[in-house]
């Protein structure tokens, strides 16, 4: 049980999670409800494309996909959740792409892409993270500097391993061929 914490003598409520900046915090800090949110708000945003545009051109299905399904926004905030709900994420924009384009349920998602020139999920998350480790190291505020310096954080670690996961399918790709 923690100790009341007041603020000006106003205690303050604890709560097991909350939106800040529209990014879900929570008391064990995972990050599988905020992973969901963008889930349900990428169905959305998809679902109204479909719907709207449907006898549109590929190349302006394509453009607009861009626009509004790729964001994913505080995604590079991410390092501690589900891969169930990372999968179910992937599987979401995955099947937007598909839909939107109308191709086969059961097509390659990295050949979909690649044809479409249209970045994969593992892809967007990767720009994402390097577009954070660019901001954080290129900032002049000194807290932003001592955990841009340390390697051996979970920020850090999570990096790796993006790119350490990409790789090893890569490598797994290249032998099932």
């Amino acid at each position: 049980m923690l100790p009341p914490v007041r603020l000006n003598g106003t205690p303050l409520k604890v709560v097991r999670e909350f939106k800040y900046l529209g990014h879900w915090v929570t008391a064990s800090l995972k990050d599988d409800i905020d992973v969901e949110r963008e889930r349900r708000a990428l169905a959305v945003r998809s679902n109204m494309l479909i719907r709207r545009f449907a006898r549109c051109t590929s190349n302006v299905k394509i453009t607009l996909f861009k626009a509004y399904c790729q964001s994913f926004y505080t995604c590079s905030l991410w390092i501690n959740f589900t891969q169930k709900t990372y999968s179910a994420l992937r599987v979401q924009y995955n099947n937007a792409f598909r839909m939107l384009l109308g191709l086969p349920r059961y097509c390659s998602a990295s050949g979909m892409f690649a044809e479409a020139r249209t970045d994969g999920f593992h892809a967007i998350m990767r720009k994402r993270v390097a577009s954070l480790v660019r901001r954080v190291r290129g900032s002049a505020n000194s807290l932003l500097a001592t955990v841009a310096d340390r390697v051996d954080g979970a920020f850090w670690q999570y990096w790796s391993s993006l790119h350490a996961h990409n790789n090893r399918d890569r490598i797994l790709h290249y032998k099932i061929k």
